[in-house]
């Protein structure tokens, strides 16, 4: 199949979105499809590249970029302007005459390309990775106005993935999620994530606590810095990823005393990513906005043992006393009991890493782009159906 992607975000990018858009598009291409991505650029400027698995130069995936501005509000983040995005996405899917459109977002991409597609015809599946926690967050929403930003928001994702002719979300909570507050049917089909890549390694012999992320909000990294500067043990805490409160959190890990215990590694490349999730004790996602949260995925392939918060998706990976810990999103006491608790049990940590790959068995990268196979072949026979009829 020739298929068309739609992505407001993607590599360079570093973010569950883009790491999932950059997984599909190199795994159908992997797979003998014509895989083309329209997305932002980078850098400014519009361009067309060859891209690859871990962004290789000349690889098999061709890459449309649509001319982007860096978003005041937020150093690593790129957008596109409406009234760009529409007519390029319009001209990127005229040329390229794709048997599917797959959209990623419903942002300036995603709904320029959704609207070409809907009007010239071309069967259009939809993935939602959004929350309306992510949108407070990056526009600086005012707290008192929180709840009819997030109204309106899923007002716009009705309007743009309404027109698709199946729409997607990465877990059955996430479905859930997306089906209150819309009303659009959908089905769940996990990011996936290819275990093989991460297995191997040995922990540090000091006992290192890892978190992978952007440094935004509603990931509540704070969180995990207090609770580490209550742990009495010898403990390291590993932070990867970058974001708009960086500069914040590393101030506070200096408040709290925390000195060469902590380090902030900003964006790294993924052999460091790797060997991060390889050396590490026990992998921690505070965040509360997770619609699945590749990275847990990644770090319980690695046979790591996750402590997170009970908030939306993630206690589809975390069983408590079996891959993991829950804990009360906020409540740092909690997170730090369950963490020294952790950190102090080698053999907990053994058997609840080996479950945590047991458990990742279910969302192997193979299964999810069998399932967008499938999908894409059924809505090409569907909108088909009718030019054969007549």
């Amino acid at each position: 199949m020739r298929i068309l992607l739609g992505a407001d975000t993607f590599a360079p990018d570093v973010n569950g979105a883009a790491r999932f858009a950059e997984r599909l598009a190199t795994g159908l291409a992997g797979r003998g499809h014509e895989v083309h991505v329209a997305a932002p650029s980078p850098d400014g400027p519009s361009a067309v590249h060859r891209f690859g698995l871990d962004g290789q130069v000349d690889g098999d995936v061709t890459v449309h970029r649509v001319r982007s501005h860096r978003y005041p509000l937020h150093e690593n983040f790129r957008v596109c302007l409406p009234w760009v995005a529409g007519p390029a996405a319009a001209t990127v899917l005229a040329e390229v005459d794709p048997d599917v459109v797959h959209v990623q977002a419903h942002f300036s991409v995603g709904r320029g390309l959704a609207a070409a597609a809907s009007a010239t015809g071309v069967p259009l599946v939809a993935t939602n990775h959004f929350m309306p926690e992510n949108l407070v967050a990056h526009a600086r929403v005012p707290g008192a106005l929180h709840r009819l930003a997030a109204r309106l928001a899923w007002h716009d994702v009705r309007r743009v993935l309404g027109r698709a002719d199946a729409l997607t979300a990465p877990t059955p909570r996430a479905v859930d999620l997306l089906t209150r507050s819309t009303g659009l049917p959908a089905t769940a089909i996990s990011c996936g994530v290819d275990a093989a890549r991460y297995a191997g390694g040995r922990e540090d012999p000091t006992p290192t606590v890892l978190f992978v992320g952007r440094l935004d909000q509603e990931k509540r990294v704070d969180e995990l810095l207090r609770a580490t500067a209550r742990l009495t043990a010898p403990v390291r805490l590993e932070i990867v990823g970058d974001g708009a409160e960086r500069g914040a959190w590393q101030r506070l890990a200096a408040e709290l005393g925390l000195g060469d215990r902590v380090v902030f590694h900003g964006f790294v490349d993924e052999e460091t990513l790797l060997a991060a999730y390889r050396r590490c004790a026990v992998f921690c996602m505070p965040g509360v906005a997770e619609l699945q949260s590749l990275v847990t995925l990644e770090a319980m392939a690695a046979g790591k043992p996750v402590v997170a918060a009970d908030a939306m998706a993630l206690p589809h990976l975390v069983r408590p006393g079996r891959t993991g810990w829950l804990f009360p999103p906020g409540d740092v006491d909690v997170l730090a009991s369950v963490l020294a608790a952790l950190l102090g049990d080698p053999a907990a940590r053994r058997r609840m890493g080996a479950a945590a790959r047991e458990l990742v068995a279910g969302h192997a990268l193979e299964a999810t782009l069998d399932a967008f196979e499938e999908l894409y072949g059924r809505v090409a026979a569907r909108s088909a159906a009718p030019a054969l009829a007549a």
